[in-house]
């Protein structure tokens, strides 16, 4: 996420590592739906190690969700003071974007952790498909322009607009338009119990090789019907339609089959120690990687800002791809360092 969030130049990024401008996919669009897929998987980790009463739970889980979702507000408030007119104020609340992924990370989990305390394996899977047939229907029914599936005209974007105010939604598309809206929510959430789904699923059969295949060939059904209703419903993140949310998770089970078969079964070690380093400390990363680029854009440097001028001086030398590339690497490993001081000062935020 962080190479892709901190390219040295976006105009000379490999387009894998791009997000799909609407309909369509890239391998970058598998990158949310996979952190939401193992907050499922967590979830499901957590639940064997806790046996909390219903009341405990759900205020620990209610307790959790509020931390994770207003650090996530938080974010988009920093640096929390702008200068206007030769003066530091304090920068308007009002202006605030209230959803984002930390928020939308907050929400699934919350819900997830809810559902599956109080519906059986069978049950969570009916509910799913009838979360996304039912958000496909809210799409079209729910309140729209022309193109229901265009990013000016759809749901998701209307729905924003009416309850929480254009000035409180993301404006990276050059209006008000917010990728992780309520709406979408909906069908983000399934990715969330998809993620429990299957780590429960291994781990009822001991994530034994006939588990890993079944999990493969229930991968490829998703797959088959991601494809299939493409044609109905595009593949979209900014929507996270359907077909798209059936996609993320069919790769996400491949994915998962295959790092239980190296590591656990293979006794492959493919360099996990690097990638603990940042798996015990996740929070703290992400809002570590996501202020100190903010940082760098606010500190100005000749006519430049901090970010591009380290760019054009150090990495631009590379070329284009690979200096942007190269950047992103080197600020990726920079977080590592950090993470690997935290750990070994025992230092971790738990919420």
């Amino acid at each position: 996420m962080i190479i892709v969030s901190m390219p040295g130049n976006y105009d000379t990024t490999f387009p894998a590592l791009k997000h799909a401008l609407w309909h369509g996919f890239t391998p970058t669009d598998l990158v949310f739906p996979s952190f939401i897929f193992v907050s499922g998987n967590a979830i499901f980790i957590a639940a064997k190690k806790h046996h909390n009463n219903d009341l405990d739970h759900l205020w620990l889980t209610l307790k959790r969700a509020m931390i994770i979702f207003l650090f996530g507000v938080a974010l988009y408030w920093f640096p929390f003071f702008k200068v206007i007119d030769g003066t530091i104020q304090l920068s308007p609340i009002s202006q605030i974007r209230i959803l984002g992924v930390l928020q939308r990370i907050a929400i699934c989990y919350f819900l997830t952790a809810i559902l599956v305390r109080h519906l059986n394996s069978s049950r969570l899977i009916w509910l799913s498909g009838i979360l996304l047939i039912s958000y496909w229907i809210l799409l079209y029914l729910l309140p729209h322009g022309k193109d229901p599936l265009s990013i000016h005209d759809n749901a998701v974007r209307y729905l924003d607009l009416k309850l929480l105010g254009e000035n409180h939604l993301y404006q990276g598309e050059g209006f008000p338009f917010d990728p992780e809206g309520l709406l979408s929510t909906i069908p983000a959430l399934v990715n969330c119990l998809a993620g429990f789904l299957s780590m429960k699923f291994l781990a009822d059969r001991q994530y034994s090789f006939e588990s890993l295949l079944q999990l493969c060939l229930a991968a490829c059904l998703l797959f088959f019907i991601a494809y299939m209703w493409n044609y109905l419903l595009p593949i979209n993140k900014k929507l996270w339609t359907g077909s798209f949310s059936l996609l993320t998770i069919s790769l996400d089970f491949f994915i998962l089959s295959a790092l239980v078969y190296l590591l656990e079964i293979k006794k492959y070690d493919l360099g996990s120690s690097f990638f603990t380093v940042f798996g015990k400390n996740p929070l703290t990363i992400y809002l570590l990687f996501e202020m100190l680029g903010t940082i760098l854009y606010l500190i100005p440097v000749n006519d430049n800002h901090a970010y591009g001028w380290i760019y054009i001086t150090i990495f631009s030398y590379a070329g284009g791809y690979a200096g942007s590339f190269l950047f992103a690497v080197s600020f990726m490993l920079l977080c590592w360092l950090v993470a690997k001081f935290l750990d070994k000062q025992k230092w971790y935020l738990h919420v």
